[in-house]
């Protein structure tokens, strides 16, 4: 037995506080359009739902009114905040409202980058070294003078590459204290240092659960059309401006020459990883492969963009997936979990 009526629960307060009105990004609502209209398609009864601002009762209330079997969870952030996150889904599981993805510590773990890290390097899945950068006195330490650079920094609570251009590739101690430095300024919260990895970056997309959690076909960044004096990254424009050159510059590609060992060691990892922090039903895992073959994660995403034209779509067609199979195959794993089935 299957579920019949879904609500797709979305925040509307997210991209244009985060953005600013000049940027033309996909928003989450435009997400969750697609994804209801894929829903309807496999016959599902949908109704979309906004969360905006501080209305987290209000729409619990709702919730608990409309009585969904599921709700597919699309919420990024509450009140403009992507710390928020996790506390819907805690709400949910307070008033006992079954939903799609990651649990409230799921969430968690992955939106602090440093409790990520401490759980990776604790279960001994290779991660870059790093430094957590808390504030500005954090620069004063003299021994940032002997890392091994490059270095890499990071939004210690952001995805979507939040805060990350060109410049967060530094080269020595004063390169990192001033983009640091500027980065606190801007967005006002920590700021994760790692050692940056050279080579190629792999996006592993996971579905499933339990025995059933299926790893979806291999995805790397193409950066061969990136001007030589950029760094190899995906940055913020990469992912949402269209006119930018690090959009060019960095196209996602079915991995190119993947032999059998690679694969496992990316494909374990990434596995890893997903049980590390305790994730279900999908997720994305990013890796960084050094020269040697070893994959680093890079990045745990409990709740990657799963738009028509993302990543996860990707990857899902690649494994044979329409768009509607691989929503309707969401729905089903989290069913499954929810009924102990899986």
């Amino acid at each position: 037995m299957a579920p019949s009526r879904i609500t797709v629960l979305y925040n509307t307060d997210y991209d244009d506080e985060l953005t600013g009105p000049e940027l033309d990004v996909s928003s989450v609502e435009a997400s969750a359009r697609a994804i209801a209209r894929a829903l309807e398609a496999s016959g599902f009864r949908v109704e979309m739902m906004g969360l905006h601002g501080h209305d987290a009762l209000e729409v619990m209330s709702k919730l608990r009114a409309s009585e969904p079997e599921i709700v597919f969870n699309l919420c990024e952030s509450m009140a403009g905040d992507p710390r928020n996150e996790p506390t819907l889904a805690g709400l949910l599981d307070l008033f006992k409202i079954p939903y799609t993805g990651a649990d409230l510590m799921g969430l968690t773990l992955c939106l602090h980058k440093r409790r990520s890290k401490e759980l990776l390097l604790g279960r001994g899945i290779a991660t870059p070294p790093y430094r957590y950068l808390a504030d500005a006195r954090a620069l004063d330490d003299a021994t940032l003078e002997q890392l091994d650079y490059p270095w890499f920094l990071k939004l210690a609570h952001e995805d979507a590459s939040v805060g990350i251009t060109e410049e967060n590739v530094v080269a020595d101690a004063e390169a990192l204290r001033r983009r640091a430095r500027a980065m606190f300024e801007e967005f006002a919260q920590p700021v994760l240092a790692e050692r940056f990895i050279e080579g190629r970056e792999v996006n592993v997309t996971l579905m499933g659960n339990g025995a059933e959690l299926q790893v979806l076909p291999l995805h790397e960044i193409d950066f061969a059309a990136m001007p030589p004096d950029r760094p190899h990254i995906v940055s913020y424009a990469a992912k949402w401006e269209e006119n930018h050159i690090d959009y060019a510059g960095t196209r996602p590609v079915p991995v190119r020459d993947a032999n059998p060992e690679f694969a496992r060691r990316c494909e374990e990892t990434a596995r890893a990883a997903w049980d590390a922090h305790g994730l279900r039903d999908y997720a994305r895992v990013d890796l960084r492969i050094d020269r040697t073959g070893t994959p680093y994660v890079i990045d745990v995403n409990p709740n990657p963009d799963i738009s028509p034209d993302a990543g996860v779509a990707r990857a899902a067609a690649a494994a044979g997936l329409s768009y509607e199979q691989m929503i309707a195959k969401i729905v089903e794993v989290a069913w499954r979990r929810e009924k102990g089935l899986s």
